[in-house]
């Protein structure tokens, strides 16, 4: 089933907690079509959404909490990214906070005479944690979030950990492009619609988030220190190895050595974050 979520059908948020109520319920296997503003609220330059609660509501603007009906605290959230289409602009800002404009067509981004291809994504995919309050949407966490990784396009499905029942899942901080790092602490942020499917695995034991491209697998990490996001990414590297390929551990480190790779995937979002990358032709 495909539940609608069109911009100004249900309350956007932007926040994280568990006290949320969500805005739709589905089924594991169920899709939701969505828009959304970007991730400063804005349908245009100068034309933004109304948050609901200022106050509270200070991050990306968000879709959801959407309830997916037997997700329990233990489970894992699969969330496959159908589609993600960006809208027709986008800004990045420089370092004095002054906007930088984009015009987006034909697959490509277009400001100042320059242009990079576009590769959309979202870069909030997240629930909340199970701890009771109102958590920021900006550092990832062990049940996502601003997770800011460029790889996690349409057709990719990323797992989470599940911290609370029904999972609470929200979407959102459409990215039109962006590089490995995030190193202004922007990408093209622009509006975008898309769809999402989710389902519920209880045959997973995860503690970190992993995902699964057209071609590669990854695992991720997040820390205010990046060596020890790396060994995060690393060690769940070295886990799913052991799971997906049947090697032993011992044995994985040494192969995750000269054919895993280790990248920066943000840098900015007080958790910064690492991604291992084991591609399929990787290893024969």
């Amino acid at each position: 089933m495909i539940h609608e979520l069109p911009l100004g059908s249900t309350r956007l948020h932007g926040a994280f907690s568990r006290d949320l109520s969500p805005v739709v319920t589905v089924d594991p296997g169920d899709s939701v079509r969505f828009s959304l503003p970007n991730s400063g609220w804005r349908l245009g330059p100068d034309e933004e959404v109304e948050r609901p609660d200022p106050a509270v509501d200070t991050g990306h603007a968000l879709l959801g909490p959407i309830e997916v009906r037997g997700a329990h605290a233990g489970h894992v959230l699969a969330v496959h990214v159908d589609e993600v289409t960006p809208g027709g602009w986008g800004e990045t800002f420089d370092e004095a906070g002054n906007r930088v404009h984009w015009e987006l067509r034909d697959g490509l981004g277009h400001t100042g005479g320059r242009t990079v291809r576009l590769a959309p994504f979202l870069g909030v995919l997240g629930m909340p944690p199970a701890d009771p309050g109102i958590h920021s949407t900006r550092p990832p966490r062990r049940t996502g979030g601003n997770i800011d990784c460029k790889e996690l396009v349409a057709g990719t499905t990323l797992f989470l950990p599940v911290a609370v029942d029904g999972a609470l899942f929200s979407a959102g901080d459409g990215h039109g492009a962006q590089g490995d790092g995030e190193v202004s602490g922007w990408a093209i942020e622009c509006p975008v619609e898309g769809r999402l499917t989710l389902d519920v695995r209880d045959d997973l034991d995860l503690a970190w988030p992993i995902a699964r491209t057209r071609d590669a697998w990854l695992t991720f990490g997040f820390d205010e220190d990046l060596g020890q996001a790396a060994r995060i990414a690393l060690d769940a590297m070295l886990d799913l190895m052991q799971r997906e390929r049947g090697i032993p551990r011992d044995e994985a480190l040494v192969l995750a050595s000269v054919a895993v790779d280790l990248r920066v995937t943000q840098i900015v979002n007080l958790a910064v974050g690492v991604h291992a990358v084991l591609r399929d032709d990787a290893l024969g």
